[in-house]
């Protein structure tokens, strides 16, 4: 019976911490191989916004190789054309929809607009490799979608996952993993494995794009811990010491399992709780006293999208680390903090009211907080929500909810500031955040442009589609060209030396809005009498910038003849 029992015990929590195990690294692998494949988001980015081309693509995909990156390559109509690093990559220039191995699933990418994974296979320069693709669609002048072609990007395996694959290796599991080999089909193919081999393993399945992945574990040693049992049965006649290693066994399992059910509720990145584990502990906390107050606060980071962009993931990491860092030196011991996901955190303030912590969530707020890249640390700002239980709401999930609409009612007055929850934040929130700002841009009826606020610099950033319309530029690129990206070259050579000095005459005697009468040029290089209505303003980025309104002077005249005779 001793035998039994603990073989059934011992069999039941190598699964239990097998399956949390195949959960936590499947995960983990997951997000290495999404990370790898983000490269293809990024050249597709770059074609939207650079109508379907790539200017100096070897630099910019110099700068997106790592070590677990084969290659970065371009397939206008499905061709490849464009490798990096060209050396040793030569033959592989191929047509991709028409290829023998590589049509049929390259062609399901294209009409299905969905991101494909093709591999392994062996590569020229040995080991191994998997290929993403991802179909980039286009807008052509009637606004049309097109496909333009693929952009891909060719990952080492098992590099991309190496971390992973070696962190469970010392844990002393076999492993393997597998993907389905075409979105259409059931049959899986390995793509690495260790070299033991699997009877019945526990697995996790997870999904990339349409493709069906699959990863499974089991001890190396198997689920059967027969060391322990041949000790029970060779010392059975000794009660003492068959009673002993009853109590080691129980409580190895019990700490393995504690360490791992540590691990499924901790974020790894910024060792804090991530959302499971705060939610859990949270509902804790509140059915435990429930009469007690509590306040939770919901914060992310102002334009973190940008920071990734600008300075790369590994540097926005950076940044919710610090974050996260802040906020363990900052708050009490007994407050609860999480990380919800992406850059959106929160935290669990016990027997606090909203008297009680709205001076220190400001001051949190306001508190510098900085990521440092190549030497130089740039700043960077927070937005934070807060909600009061009972006051607010009734339980935990309808808390969180208050706090996030307090959240975004701080992101639709300019971010970066704290609020706390009041009656009637839900709705009108949400709703006003359905405004991009490219919408507003581009459907706004006044030509306007931006650049920057600097007498001896004054470079053009942007115009919108009204403005090229009513100045015949055929596109920003040739505005950019012909002005070479200046202001001044906006203005008639006799009037821009007059229209500058007014501009910052304006400006210097403290006026925030100023309106100038000039001849705008236009492509053709024509010029169009104009009416300049413009506002300097701070941008974190750019320094002091100029927003400025143009509106067609003869075109006042007209609608507006009575108006102007008064």
């Amino acid at each position: 019976m001793i035998v039994y029992k603990t073989d059934a015990f011992e069999k039941e929590q190598r699964h239990t911490t097998a399956q949390l195990n195949a959960a936590t690294y499947g995960e983990r692998i997951k997000n290495e191989i999404v990370n790898g494949t983000e490269i293809t988001d990024t050249l597709e980015q770059i074609l939207i916004s650079d109508d379907g081309t790539i200017k100096h693509f070897n630099t910019i995909a110099k700068n997106l190789m790592s070590d677990s990156i084969e290659s970065v390559q371009l397939a206008p109509h499905g061709v490849v054309t464009d490798i990096y690093p060209a050396e040793g990559n030569e033959a592989g220039k191929i047509d991709l929809l028409h290829d023998k191995d590589r049509g049929e699933i390259s062609c399901y990418a294209r009409d299905n607009h969905t991101v494909i994974t093709q591999g392994p296979f062996e590569l020229k320069q040995g080991d191994y490799g998997i290929a993403v693709r991802n179909p980039v669609y286009l807008n052509d002048e009637n606004g049309q979608e097109y496909f333009w072609g693929f952009t891909i990007v060719i990952l080492r395996v098992p590099e991309i996952f190496s971390d992973s694959i070696s962190a469970l290796s010392n844990f002393g599991y076999e492993y393997k993993l597998s993907k389905t080999d075409a979105p259409w089909s059931d049959t899986y193919e390995v793509v690495c494995q260790s070299d033991g081999n699997l009877t019945n393993p526990v697995s996790y399945d997870f999904t990339i794009g349409e493709e069906n992945w699959r990863f499974e574990v089991m001890p190396v040693s198997g689920w059967r811990n027969t060391k322990l049992i041949a000790v029970i049965i060779g010392l059975y006649t000794s009660i003492v010491f068959v009673l002993s290693v009853l109590i080691w066994v129980w409580l190895t399992a019990k700490e393995h399992k504690n360490k791992f059910q540590k691990l499924a509720h901790m974020d790894s990145l910024t060792n804090i709780y991530n959302r499971y584990g705060f939610d859990e502990l949270a509902e804790e906390m509140i059915a435990k006293n429930p009469n007690a107050p509590y306040v939770v606060a919901l914060f992310d980071i102002d334009n973190f999208k940008f920071i990734n962009d600008i300075y790369g993931h590994v540097y926005g990491d950076r940044a919710l680390k610090n974050l996260a860092d802040s906020m363990k030196s900052f708050f009490p011991s007994d407050t609860l903090l999480g990380r919800n996901g992406g850059d959106e955190f929160c935290i669990l303030l016990p027997n606090c009211t909203y008297d009680d912590v709205k001076e220190q969530l400001q001051q949190f707020t306001m508190l510098p907080k900085i990521f440092s890249c190549k030497g130089n640390d740039y700043p960077f700002y927070i937005s934070l929500g807060y909600a009061e239980y009972p006051i607010a709401a009734s339980n935990r999930a309808q808390l969180m909810r208050c706090a996030d609409a307090a959240l975004y009612e701080v992101k639709l007055h300019g971010k970066n500031g704290c609020m706390a929850y009041r009656e009637g934040l839900h709705s009108r929130s949400r709703k006003q955040l359905g405004f991009a700002l490219k919408d507003i841009s581009e459907h706004l009826p006044g030509a306007f442009i931006i650049y920057r606020a600097d007498k001896e610099n004054d470079e053009l950033f942007y115009a919108n589609h009204e403005f090229l319309h009513m100045t015949g530029y055929k596109d920003i690129d040739e505005l950019f060209k012909l002005t070479k990206k200046s202001f001044r070259n906006l203005i008639r050579e006799d009037e821009q030396q007059q229209i500058e000095a007014s501009i910052w005459q304006q400006i210097d005697s403290g006026n925030e809005n100023d309106y100038i009468h000039f001849h705008l040029r236009k492509a053709d290089g024509t010029y169009l009498s104009v009416l300049d209505h413009g506002r300097i303003v701070e941008n974190q980025q750019y320094g002091r910038v100029f927003y400025v309104l143009f509106m067609d002077w003869a075109d006042m005249h007209i609608r507006y003849s009575d108006k102007f005779s008064e």
